[in-house]
């Protein structure tokens, strides 16, 4: 995602510019939708009016976004949109699934990806932020859709470099070489957004 959302976005957005609200909807819908999907149980239909609900939240809410503070970066300011309006859509469908063993589930999953990454592993005070999940959530949402998978196989389904290498019909070095370059982005992205919300 590029750092576009700047003070100048922010205002030509709240003057109704079509093409300011254009730019953002082309740069975060897909990364919002991932996000969402994960929170909804994977209901696609709930995720579509949830990450609806959440643009629409945003554009009318624009002054409270601080784009100083972010660095231009919107989408952690969406996340905690986003999170409200998921638990404003699962109230009204009251889901059978309690909402807070839902996200734990989900959490639990992504969680795994970054506790068992085996290269450098990000410093001990970025472990103990009570965003971590969220953090986690996110930067699973803004990765490549080639790097998520790749270390969803790996470290939530448990798959083996060998397996991967045959289900994927090529080399174990390519599977390797492959999550090197997934934990890289999982860390850099994980990172930045750390920083962000700092």
């Amino acid at each position: 995602m590029q750092n576009t959302f700047d003070a100048a976005w922010r205002q030509r957005a709240m003057q109704g510019d079509p093409a300011a609200v254009k730019e953002l909807a082309a740069a975060v819908l897909e990364p919002l939708f991932r996000f969402c999907l994960y929170r909804v149980g994977h209901n696609r239909h709930l995720c579509e009016e949830v990450v609806q609900e959440t643009l629409l939240r945003a554009l009318r809410d624009l002054e409270n976004y601080e784009p100083a503070r972010s660095n231009g970066n919107i989408f952690p300011w969406l996340i905690g949109l986003a999170r409200n309006e998921i638990q404003r859509a699962l109230t009204r469908r009251k889901s059978a699934i309690s909402l807070e063993a839902l996200w734990a589930s989900m959490d639990r999953e992504l969680l795994a990806v970054y506790a068992r990454l085996e290269a450098e592993p990000l410093a001990e005070e970025l472990l103990q932020r009570e965003e971590t999940r969220e953090l986690v959530n996110a930067t699973m949402s803004q990765l490549p859709t080639r790097y998520r998978e790749a270390l969803e196989a790996k470290y939530v389904a448990g798959q083996s470099v060998r397996g991967l290498a045959e289900a994927w019909r090529t080399t174990e070095k390519a599977v390797e070489s492959q999550l090197t370059r997934a934990r890289k982005a999982f860390k850099a992205t994980f990172v930045a957004l750390a920083k962000n919300l700092s």
